[in-house]
């Protein structure tokens, strides 16, 4: 079984960066696609990067293109999103989530992850 343990997160300025991890626990996360998702109060979760199981490439949704950056940390079995320029509207919950089964085609669907890490909140002010 892969339980994921998150960290960072926290309040900050709009502009500022910040640095938040997924780690697995009991393996390695090679091998496994990772994801990290988002989800506002009262809005729908939603897609913010992966990374697919092998390969390296990395997948963002448009909004964050360009500020954010997905990174596989195999050896530690971490997973690290960089939010650079954050941006009020960037306020959610983060979660992570990984699944070997998780095919590059679908990376953006939450359905194809297996398991979820607890969550960290990211707070953007104005």
């Amino acid at each position: 079984q892969v339980q994921l343990v998150q960290s960072g997160g926290g309040s900050v300025q709009s502009g500022d960066s910040l640095r938040i991890s997924c780690t697995a626990s009991g393996r390695t996360l090679n091998g496994y696609a990772v994801g990290w998702f988002r989800q506002a109060s009262g809005k729908e979760r939603e897609f913010v990067a992966a990374v697919a199981r092998s390969g390296g490439a990395t997948y963002y949704r448009d909004s964050v293109k360009g500020r954010f950056t997905i990174s596989r940390d195999s050896g530690k079995s971490t997973v690290f999103l960089q939010m650079n320029s954050l941006k009020p509207e960037d306020t959610a919950v983060y979660y992570c989530a990984t699944g070997r089964g998780v095919i590059t085609s679908s990376l953006s669907n939450p359905v194809q992850y297996d398991f979820w890490g607890q969550g960290t909140q990211v707070t953007v002010s104005s």
